[in-house]
C-alpha cells in the first residue's frame, strides 16, 4: 500500500506542476493512475518483490526491485506511445528517476528497520532442530549469526524422542518450524510419528539436504498435470544469449575500467610496490577457472616473495603481507589486474572467486557439489564476497561450506540484475573498506 501511495504521489506531482489547470477533471488523471497502480500490482507477481521472507538478503531485496522497476518502465513507456491522455505526458526519464528512488528510499527504510527490530528479539520466529548433521549445523551457524533474520533457536536436549514430550516442547515455546535433515537417523515409525505431530499442532517443516548429496543440486521440481516430476537441472548461463549477454558486459565494463582507471593507477601501484618492498609488480598464480580448466589469476603482488604462496592461505595478521600490500587487499586494489583475465575470457566481473588449486583441490571431496563453482567463469568479486562469506576465518570447515553454497546459490540462479547488484554493492565496500578483508 506504501508503494501504490509513492507511486500515486509521485505521479501527480509531476502532473500538477505541468498542468495545475487540469487537476481539477478525475477524468484526466483518475483512470490513468488506476491503469498505472493495476499494471505495478500485477506485475508484482512476476517479479516477486512483495514475496520477502525473513531471511531475503539485501542483495536479492535490490535485484528483484530493480528487475520491477525496468519492466515497470518499459511498460510506461508502451502506455505512453499508445496513450494520448496528458497524464503520461510528463518528462519520462526525470519522472522514473524520482519514483525509483522514492520507492527505493521507502522501502529500504522499512527492509532495515524491520532487520533492527529483528536482531533485537522483536519479531522473531520460534525453531528447532532434531537429529543434527553437518548440513543442520551449517544453517543453525548461520541463523544464529544472522540475528537480523529473526529466528529464534530452542534447543530440545533429549536425545530420544518421546512424542509426548516434544508436542508439549512445542506448545510451551510456541514452536512455528522444525528444522530436520532430508535423511535423519530416525527409525520409520518415529519419523512418521514426528511429521504426523507437526501436522496436527500446525508445526512447519523445513528439510535440509546433504550438502554432500550431489542429486539434489542435479534436478529440479517440474509437474506433468499434477504428477511431480524430477528434471536435469539447466542454469541460466548454459543460454547460449545469458552468456552472451554477460561477456559483451564483461568485455566492455573491463574496457572502461582499463582505459579509464588502471591507465594512470597502474603505474602509481607499481612504483609503490617497488620502492616498499623487493620483488615484481605482479604476483601469477595457477587456479582453476571454467570447467576447472587451470589459468594464470593476475594481482598485485602484496606479499614478501616467498615459497608458500601457492600453498598456504592468508592468516590474520600474516607476517608474509607487506605494509602497502595491507593496504591493496584493504581496498581489493590488489584484484585490479584481473581485468585483464577478464578481456581475455578467462574470468569474468562477476562469478565465484577463484581459489588456490591446493583449496578446491582439498574442499572438493570435503563439500557435495563444490565443483559447481565451475560451471561459469571465476569472477573479480562475487556473491559470497559481498555478503561476507570469504572461508577463511572462525571455523573454516563451516564458513567454507557457507561460501560453496553461495556460489551455487549464484550458478542457479544468475541474472543480469544481480550481476549488477554485486558490482553496486563492491563499489560500495571499497568504498567503505570490508572488514572481512585480509
Amino acid at each position: 500500500m506504501l508503494d501504490l501511495v509513492v507511486i500515486a504521489s509521485v505521479f501527480i506531482l509531476f502532473f500538477a506542476d505541468r498542468n495545475a489547470d487540469l487537476m481539477q477533471d478525475n477524468e484526466v488523471w483518475s483512470f490513468p493512475l488506476l491503469l498505472l497502480v493495476s499494471y505495478w500490482v500485477l506485475l508484482s507477481g512476476r517479479t516477486q518483490i512483495y514475496n520477502i521472507r525473513r531471511n531475503i538478503t539485501y542483495t536479492t531485496f535490490l535485484e528483484r526491485l530493480i528487475t520491477h522497476f525496468l519492466l515497470f518502465v518499459i511498460g510506461l513507456v508502451l502506455i505512453r506511445k499508445v496513450s494520448n491522455n496528458q497524464f503520461f505526458g510528463s518528462e519520462l526519464s526525470w519522472l522514473s528517476l524520482y519514483l525509483f528512488f522514492s520507492i527505493l528510499l521507502t522501502r529500504s527504510v522499512i527492509y532495515f528497520v524491520i532487520k533492527y527490530l529483528r536482531s533485537l528479539g522483536i519479531n522473531n520466529r520460534n525453531i528447532m532442530f532434531l537429529n543434527e548433521n553437518s548440513s543442520t549445523r551449517v544453517l543453525k551457524n548461520i541463523l544464529k549469526e544472522r540475528k537480523d533474520f529473526g529466528y529464534k533457536i530452542f534447543e530440545f536436549q533429549n536425545e530420544a524422542i518421546n512424542i509426548e514430550e516434544l508436542q508439549l516442547f512445542w506448545k510451551k515455546n510456541g514452536i512455528h518450524t522444525l528444522f530436520l535433515p532430508l535423511e535423519t537417523t530416525f527409525d520409520k515409525n518415529t519419523e512418521d510419528s514426528i511429521f504426523k505431530l507437526a501436522e496436527a499442532n500446525k508445526v512447519h517443516i523445513s528439510l535440509i539436504p546433504n550438502i554432500s548429496q550431489n542429486d539434489w543440486f542435479l534436478y529440479d521440481l517440474g509437474y506433468i498435470e499434477n504428477q511431480p516430476v524430477l528434471h536435469q537441472s539447466s542454469y541460466p548461463l548454459d543460454n547460449y544469449f545469458n552468456f552472451i549477454v554477460k561477456r559483451i558486459f564483461d568485455i566492455l565494463f573491463s574496457v572502461i575500467i582499463l582505459v579509464g582507471i588502471c591507465s594512470w593507477l597502474f603505474p602509481i601501484i607499481a612504483i609503490l610496490i617497488k620502492t616498499t618492498s623487493k620483488g615484481p609488480v605482479f604476483f601469477i598464480q595457477r587456479r582453476y577457472g571454467f570447467h576447472e580448466e587451470v589459468f594464470g589469476c593476475l594481482k598485485f603482488r602484496t606479499m614478501v616473495v616467498n615459497d608458500d604462496s601457492t600453498t598456504k592461505i592468508t592468516a590474520e595478521n600474516d607476517s608474509r603481507i607487506t605494509r602497502f600490500g595491507k593496504f591493496l587487499r584493504k581496498t581489493s586494489l590488489d584484484e585490479m589486474p584481473q581485468f585483464l583475465n577478464v578481456l581475455k575470457g578467462e574470468m569474468s566481473v562477476v562469478g565465484p572467486r577463484p581459489h588456490m588449486l591446493a583449496v578446491d583441490d582439498y574442499y572438493k571431496p570435503k563439500i557435495g557439489r563444490y565443483s559447481l563453482r565451475s560451471m561459469v567463469n571465476p569472477g573479480i568479486t562475487g556473491l559470497a564476497q559481498v555478503n561476507g562469506l570469504r572461508g577463511d576465518s572462525g571455523d573454516r570447515e563451516v564458513e567454507m561450506k557457507k561460501r560453496a553454497l553461495a556460489d551455487a546459490y549464484y550458478v542457479r540462479n544468475w541474472s543480469f540484475v544481480l550481476d549488477l547488484v554485486i558490482i553496486l554493492k563492491t563499489i560500495i565496500l571499497i568504498i567503505a573498506g570490508d572488514k572481512n578483508a585480509k
